[in-house]
């Protein structure tokens, strides 16, 4: 349906509307609006102001006094697997420390997996964060880590979801222990040949047990010049090279960043390589919580995301890493949930998700409160209780 015949929707009565714009609200970086109301018009946005001026349209959605935010936009996630690591994590509470090795058990069960286990469970997943606002997320290969196990996994989430990321370098395989040079042939040749056709992005695991700055940097340059444009786990464990890596290849996205020096916090600050944090990491781990505080005081622009995955951050709840960024990061609440929605869009290196304003996609969520400090303020309450994902109203 084209927007000249697309019927209009008009949401009123909203107790606090965040448009991430400023010049449409209050001149903060949520672009506040009070009383506010917001038309959709297709699967866009084509108006936001006052609910008093709200012009008329076709049809009206009244939010009763709540919240409504843009849809949470989760920019880090490893989707596609089989089984889980329940032993791991029950042990590693009991106090073992956590190392990038055990992403070997999930490549196991991730091969012996058929395609349809996979998919449901990606799309078991995907559902899940709906529900609790996520209106897009990317997703990752890397755990399958030979060619057609990778290919595979990015078919199958290319079919999912717009936001495909290439993980063939997510750890060395046992097969491969010998001749880690080897694989990083396979990955940056045959490997990305079969896999280049159904991703957007290539990630690389920069951290030690995983892959040296000197062969991210070739994983990295290798899919850039196939078209796929790079982001980087970086500074996860350890001090290293990611960062740094990451900015001066223009990377979109430095995942974790836990581990920072001054001068990795300075080079974020003065690029346009966004810094992802993903708090369920740590909160599973029991590891050392990024300083969030420290990253946006030097004007970095910081995202959130879950890190979804089997292993270190078993959660698809941005309100849940929203309260722990607020908690644990020294985040504020306008802070926090700007990272969630138009953070994430930056680090996807989008502007029509993460913001309601006129000519985004119409994707939405409303709370029950009235205001979205209350998604830190509640922590564990399902406040979620409607969402709409291009235009259309799902929950």
């Amino acid at each position: 349906m084209s927007s000249s015949t697309a019927s209009s929707t008009a949401i009123v009565n909203i107790a606090t509307l965040i448009t991430n714009d400023p010049s449409l609200g209050d001149g903060s970086p949520l672009g506040l609006v009070q009383d506010a109301a917001l038309v959709i018009e297709g699967d866009r946005v084509v108006w936001t102001g006052e609910s008093s001026k709200a012009p008329a349209t076709d049809n009206r959605v009244d939010a009763e006094g709540r919240a409504v935010l843009p849809g949470f936009v989760d920019s880090h996630s490893h989707l596609v697997f089989a089984g889980d690591r329940t032993r791991e994590f029950n042990a590693r509470m009991s106090g073992r420390a956590y190392r990038a090795g055990g992403i070997r058990t999930t490549v196991a069960a991730t091969r012996a997996a058929s395609d349809e286990e996979l998919e449901a469970n990606l799309t078991r997943y995907l559902a899940e964060a709906l529900r609790q606002g996520t209106t897009t997320m990317e997703t990752k290969s890397g755990y399958g880590l030979t060619v057609a196990d990778e290919a595979r996994s990015l078919r199958i989430a290319a079919r999912h979801t717009e936001e495909v990321t290439y993980l063939g370098a997510h750890v060395v395989p046992e097969e491969h222990a010998d001749d880690p040079a080897g694989y990083v042939d396979l990955v940056t040749g045959e490997m990305l040949d079969a896999c280049a056709p159904h991703a957007g992005w290539i990630d690389v695991f920069c951290e030690k047990g995983a892959f040296d700055g000197d062969q991210a940097r070739a994983v990295l340059t290798a899919g850039r010049a196939r078209g796929l444009r790079p982001r980087v786990h970086a500074n996860q464990l350890s001090h290293g090279p990611g960062v740094q890596l990451a900015v001066e290849l223009g990377a979109a996205s430095a995942d974790h960043c836990t581990h920072l020096t001054d001068a990795d916090v300075d080079a974020l600050a003065h690029g346009d390589t966004v810094a992802t944090l993903l708090p369920g990491a740590e909160f599973s781990t029991r590891a050392e919580w990024p300083d969030a505080r420290r990253l946006l005081d030097a004007g970095a622009t910081v995202a959130l995301s879950t890190d979804c995955n089997p292993g270190s951050s078993f959660t698809s709840s941005m309100p849940f890493c929203v309260a722990l960024a607020v908690r644990d990061m020294r985040m504020t609440p306008d802070e926090a949930v700007w990272s969630a929605t138009a953070g994430g869009a930056a680090a996807l290196r989008r502007d029509d998700i993460g913001r309601l304003r006129p000519g985004a996609y119409a994707d939405l969520i409303v709370l029950d409160a009235p205001s979205h400090v209350h998604l830190a303020y509640r922590p564990g309450v399902p406040l979620v209780t409607g969402v709409w994902r291009r235009g259309t109203r799902l929950h």
